[in-house]
């Protein structure tokens, strides 16, 4: 429902921010790297990626610094067992980075380090995301990423298109302008549709 908040930071907190958006403030559950994020960037003008989570009882909003961090959120609770605080903690313990490479490794033992994650937790993130987490961000040698690009694959993938033939044709240039800026990602999945 919601995609992102964009407009002024009115409050943060290490497990909160409010997002001053044209007079209305948005109270958004985030990590603590998404915090630390924050704390390094103006307060005017920020942007969070949002995931909305609507149970019987209530409504709550998480807020993510970057795509990459909602998107591992998305996939961890996927998993049985993990929910939006599981998940939640699991990203504030270690980067998506650091856990994609627990995943990829089967480090059971460092994704069971994470408060409130036992061992048949961890072995079923393991497990059940290797297959997941695998081609998450993928970036190919001497090729620089590129977020529009990176999300043009993710959209791609999405539309149904097999996932190797979109990386293989989406790494294979940097996707820029012919004046030299860096296409949108709407001009990148265009030329994709083109060509896949």
């Amino acid at each position: 429902m919601y995609e992102y908040f964009q407009g002024r930071l009115a409050n943060l907190e290490p497990t909160q921010a409010v997002i001053d958006c044209g007079g209305v403030g948005y109270l958004l559950e985030i990590t603590l790297n998404t915090y630390e994020a924050l704390r390094n960037v103006p307060a005017d003008n920020v942007k969070l990626y949002a995931h909305h989570v609507v149970r019987e009882d209530a409504q709550q909003l998480f807020g993510f610094y970057d795509m990459a961090e909602r998107e591992m959120f998305r996939i961890l609770v996927g998993v049985n067992g993990v929910g939006n605080q599981t998940a939640r903690m699991m990203l504030s313990s270690l980067t998506v980075d650091e856990l994609r490479a627990a995943i990829q490794t089967q480090d059971v033992k460092k994704v069971q380090r994470v408060k409130g994650i036992g061992a048949k937790t961890a072995q079923r993130i393991v497990l059940e995301l290797a297959d997941k987490v695998g081609a998450a961000s993928v970036v190919m040698p001497g090729v620089q990423s590129n977020p529009a690009r990176d999300e043009a694959i993710s959209a791609l993938q999405m539309l149904g298109f097999p996932k190797q033939a979109v990386e293989k044709l989406l790494t294979s240039q940097d996707w820029n302008n012919a004046d030299g800026t860096p296409m949108t990602v709407e001009d990148i999945i265009k030329e994709g549709l083109k060509r896949l």
